[in-house]
């Protein structure tokens, strides 16, 4: 994982003695936009806080640009903008005194910038913090977080709370700041269309473990739903060893045939099991991040339900 601006080694998380996540590794290079996804509860936050030398893992190690942020952190923070879950600040202070606050103590603070981006986000500049919504409270946060052109920008559940123009306007922002200066993000969403737009690299956290991670047209290109009619098994509650080609996370039998999406597919191992005995109608499709999120994370958690 060298020359990642960050990353997580083998990192185990527990809370009362109960592991919530067991060896977690990730990295995220330079320039890149990493997004990490799984259900409420499982993790993603507290992967967030370690990252950000604000929680020690039970086990494993987090480094930022290198260097550990447990240790370091008062240092390492100048280079990262932050986008808390629960955006929060003193509620009487406006976007433009907290602004002018950060200005104090950033040396390249861009308040003009900043006061661009609440202005297109639609945030009363003037109004006390207390008095904004959520979502007004989340982009107060997204723009200062933005102020100081920071190296990496992590964003924990952004769009949490936001209406769909504001959605749209944030994604708009962040890939806009991309091309202008590659910044690195680090990302934990539930906005799955939002991030398959502007996602280099996705993780999905699933059962206590990051059960997926690839380049996201990698993970789009091995992930199928197939679907095919078995003319061989006689029971239409079951199917037989075709499917034995492929690795599959989900498989459902129904009245016409066989539905199953598989996490390795190629052309190649397609062709060689539609011509399979047996086997006839085979069809393959492909699938939204959203399709391939709910696939795995659904059936990661329903074992996990069985083994507990």
């Amino acid at each position: 994982m060298n020359g990642n601006a960050a990353e997580l080694d083998a990192v185990t998380i527990a809370y009362g003695g109960k592991p919530l996540l067991r060896e977690v590794s990730l990295g995220i290079a330079p320039g890149t936009v990493y997004a990490l996804l799984g259900r409420n509860g499982a993790g993603k936050s507290s992967l967030v806080r370690v990252l950000l030398g604000l929680q020690r893992p039970e086990a494993g190690k987090a480094l930022l640009f290198g260097r550990d942020p447990w240790r370091e952190r008062a240092s390492l923070m100048d280079r990262v903008g932050v986008v808390p879950e629960a955006p929060d600040a003193p509620s009487t202070a406006s976007a433009d005194l907290l602004s002018a606050f950060c200005g104090r103590v950033h040396g390249r603070w861009d308040a003009g910038g900043v006061a661009t981006r609440l202005d297109r986000l639609g945030v009363p500049r003037r109004r006390p913090f207390g008095k904004l919504s959520k979502g007004e409270k989340g982009s107060v946060h997204f723009a200062l977080a933005l102020g100081a052109s920071p190296d990496l920008l992590v964003l924990d559940d952004p769009t949490l709370g936001l209406d769909p123009v504001a959605r749209h306007e944030l994604f708009g922002d962040l890939i806009g700041e991309l091309a202008d200066r590659g910044t690195t993000v680090f990302l934990t969403t539930h906005d799955l269309a939002g991030v398959e737009g502007i996602a280099d690299r996705v993780g999905i956290l699933a059962g206590g473990k990051l059960a997926v991670e690839g380049d996201l047209e990698e993970l789009k290109s091995r992930f199928r739903r197939i679907t095919y009619s078995n003319e061989i098994t006689p029971s239409r509650e079951s199917y037989g060893t075709e499917l034995d080609l492929f690795d599959a996370a989900r498989v459902r039998v129904r009245g016409w045939g066989v539905e199953a999406v598989v996490t390795n597919f190629d052309d190649a191992r397609f062709e060689r099991f539609r011509t399979q005995e047996g086997v006839s109608a085979a069809g393959a499709e492909p699938m939204s991040l959203e399709e391939i999120f709910l696939a795995v994370a659904g059936i990661r958690e329903r074992e996990e339900r069985k083994t507990s």
